[in-house]
């Protein structure tokens, strides 16, 4: 049975995401546009290539989500599988119904699967999701992800339900589980809000959800506003690498060393502010700041690929191999130089367009096997204390 306790324990099983290849973009009928996206598969293709085979290296096994033939054009490739499940303890959660559906024939079928006559009829998918109640939706979008054949997960799934593991698929009002908003660090999981003026409200649910499902966890609410892993990073017990977006740590990680990395510098860099004024801050593809055609399209049909960029740094977005290697970036010398001092080798690797994709390392794998049992780093805490928050 697979099970993952702490994100530092030897991976033994992980998930590394996929995007289309070059060939996916011929129904761009701008040729200069087309280019740009040809030649940002080719290298998002190779770089996830790169990270699949340090994990190789390092006798990992690596599975891959599979991109259909009949997808519908514009639904975004699996490039983060970790915004859309986590392992904690031997359950797994998935919340894959959130991504967009392979066209309207999948859709149709996984709502005529469970319809009964008091469900309206809805003439497409882009009815459903703007008229259907929310119970309605959820059912739909739950059946469709575990039975459809075309998702692209769904061999991942039979995967690890074959050995033996629970899953289960979580969609809440106010808030989703997955690899990106819980921190596992053995008998503690660190929570992450959505927003850090909304924090009043959030952190009540988080609690209350958390307590519940897990009652066996002592349960921390950090305030990221976002996803914690595009904040700070726990690498090893006693190393923490961070953002300045959260700045004070003795109280949850009393006495561990945290290394700030400095700002990214994207706020001092002219085209970066230009850009940021024509698409909010949510994606960036350096060089292409005052190409209109390509802003304009990726605006028009590709609104769902991109994400908000503007609120991760992508250097603290690592994934941890084991206790002594650790994938990373590699464009901050300070960071390197704690790594060393911890004993933690860092494997360097490129994503070139991640702030297209808005995804790091950490954002395109997913643990889904970690050898290791369930440690208490804070025996002198009591079971669930409630909100901590940091900063």
């Amino acid at each position: 049975m697979f099970s993952v306790n702490q994100h530092w324990d030897p991976l033994q099983v992980c998930v590394v995401g996929t995007t289309y290849g070059p060939e996916h973009y011929s129904w761009i009928k701008n040729a200069h546009v087309r280019n740009i996206f040809e030649k940002i598969a080719q290298e998002t293709v190779d770089d996830l290539n790169g990270i699949v085979k340090i994990l190789t290296d390092h006798n990992v096994e690596v599975l891959r989500p599979e991109v259909g033939t009949n997808i519908h054009l514009r639904t975004p490739p699996p490039m983060v599988p970790r915004d859309f499940m986590t392992m904690i303890g031997n359950t797994f959660y998935e919340n894959i119904s959130e991504l967009p559906w392979p066209g309207d024939i999948a859709w149709s079928d996984a709502y005529n699967d469970i319809k009964d006559s008091s469900w309206p009829e809805y003439s497409s998918y882009y009815d459903f999701c703007k008229l259907a109640p929310g119970n309605i939706k959820h059912e739909v979008t739950n059946v469709h992800a575990i039975k459809s054949p075309q998702h692209s997960y769904s061999k991942i799934f039979e995967y690890i339900s074959s050995q033996g593991n629970t899953i289960k698929s979580n969609v809440y009002d106010h808030m989703v589980l997955n690899g990106a908003t819980v921190t596992r660090i053995g008998k503690d999981l660190y929570w992450s809000t959505k927003r850090v003026d909304f924090a009043h409200e959030e952190v009540p649910k988080i609690l209350e959800f958390a307590e519940k499902e897990f009652p066996d966890y002592r349960h921390t609410v950090i305030n990221t506003g976002g996803h914690s892993d595009g904040v700070y990073c726990p690498v090893v017990p006693g190393l923490i690498i961070s953002t300045e977006y959260v700045t004070e740590y003795q109280d949850t990680y009393p006495d561990w060393e945290v290394v700030f990395l400095p700002e990214q510098g994207k706020d001092a860099i002219k085209p970066w502010i230009d850009l940021k004024r024509k698409n909010q801050g949510r994606w960036w593809l350096p060089g292409y700041e005052y190409d209109d055609a390509l802003i304009s399209f990726v605006d028009t049909y590709m609104d769902d690929w991109v994400g908000f960029v503007d609120e991760t740094v992508f250097d603290v977005n690592m994934l941890v191999i084991d206790p002594k290697n650790v994938i990373i970036f590699g464009e901050h010398q300070e960071t390197i130089n704690a790594l060393e001092r911890h004993g933690v080798t860092p494997h360097i690797a490129k994503l070139r367009h991640r702030y297209f994709w808005d995804g790091g390392i950490h954002c395109v794998t997913s643990d889904l096997n970690r050898i290791g049992e369930c440690v208490d780093y804070f025996p002198n805490r009591q079971l669930n204390p409630g909100l901590r928050r940091i900063g």
